[in-house]
């Protein structure tokens, strides 16, 4: 397969700890250049992942390396402009989440990048946890899942993202809305939803029904005020449940007429390094694979309307304002 070159503007956390480890693994990716404007993280992750090319300005990089695709790892709120642009420039192009700040710019990218005709992705990481994916191939082997099942708790009750740019539901909790919509393997057909205050002026309790076309009912329950962090899934079918626990130390147990069978996050690994269980270096394999290929990956702006569209419907359908 051809190598791809990419550029990368943003050198934090989740660049150093995921993203980046899993693209220096891809033997068919060559990292062209890095942008920041913080200079110490800059160059320390410059050499970290023996990057050669470093700029302070994402235009000038991107003029000089002329990448075939660029990471932009930025906060929501800085997200927008840099995506426009690059889409502009016929670069293809991988954001973590959220898609934005609105689903107007989520919207919007996606138009941009159909008319430039840009590969394109969103870092919904768990749609690529290999525990997962391979426990949703095993549930469905026996049939369609009817019933699913996205759970996440943070110890966080006042949580404030980016200075109150964005709320906890489109933020964060967004993960477990986009999981929901995959387990769910069809469109939302209606939603109902229960969204509270817990010790906190902002509200950081959604918990919602959600009926999709394919028949399944899917069940989201997320609450900040809780005891602490637990992000866990169940998959049901015809005559097999099985409930997911994808962090380390986690398991899957499935439960059929045949008995119980168990398996963890590192043996569907293969590996211990959490940016391998955890999806990270799924999703970046996949969106190298869909440039190699021309397709588009599966959680592409396009795709990614569709989550923020079911989080804008638990916002609207509300059970106390009926």
């Amino acid at each position: 397969m051809k190598s791809v070159t990419i550029a990368l503007i943003g050198a934090g956390g989740m660049a150093n700890s995921v993203h980046y480890p899993s693209l220096a693994e891809c033997d068919d990716v060559t990292l062209v250049g890095l942008c920041d404007v913080v200079p110490s993280k800059l160059h320390a992750t410059a050499e970290r992942f023996e990057i050669a090319h470093t700029f302070t300005d994402y235009r000038e990089m991107l003029e000089k390396t002329s990448p075939d695709a660029v990471y932009i790892l930025m906060p929501p709120q800085h997200l927008f402009p840099l995506v426009i642009h690059c889409l502009s420039q016929g670069h293809h192009v991988f954001i973590e989440k959220p898609p934005g700040v609105t689903l107007h710019q989520t919207q919007e990218m996606a138009r941009v990048a159909e008319k430039h005709g840009c590969k394109t992705m969103v870092g919904f990481n768990r749609r690529f946890i290999p525990l997962l994916q391979q426990v949703k191939a095993k549930v469905e082997a026996h049939s369609s899942i009817i019933q699913c099942m996205a759970t996440f708790h943070k110890n966080s009750p006042s949580a404030l993202y980016y200075d109150g740019i964005i709320d906890v539901l489109t933020c964060d909790a967004i993960h477990a809305v986009d999981t929901l919509r995959w387990l769910g393997g069809g469109e939302v057909r209606a939603v109902a939803s229960d969204i509270n205050r817990f010790d906190s002026e902002r509200e950081n309790s959604f918990n919602a029904i959600v009926k999709f076309t394919s028949g399944a009912s899917g069940y989201l329950c997320t609450n900040w005020a809780v005891g602490g962090r637990i992000h866990t899934f169940e998959m049901h079918a015809r005559g097999i449940s099985a409930y997911i626990n994808p962090d380390a130390g986690g398991r899957a147990t499935l439960h059929t007429r045949e008995g119980i069978a168990e398996m963890t996050p590192e043996a569907a690994a293969g590996s211990d390094a959490m940016h391998k269980t955890y999806g990270f270096y799924g999703e970046s394999r996949h969106f190298v694979d869909c440039m190699q290929q021309d397709r588009q990956p599966l959680t592409c702006f396009a795709d990614a309307i569709k989550t923020m569209e079911l989080v804008q419907a638990i916002y609207r359908n509300r059970i106390d304002d009926a």
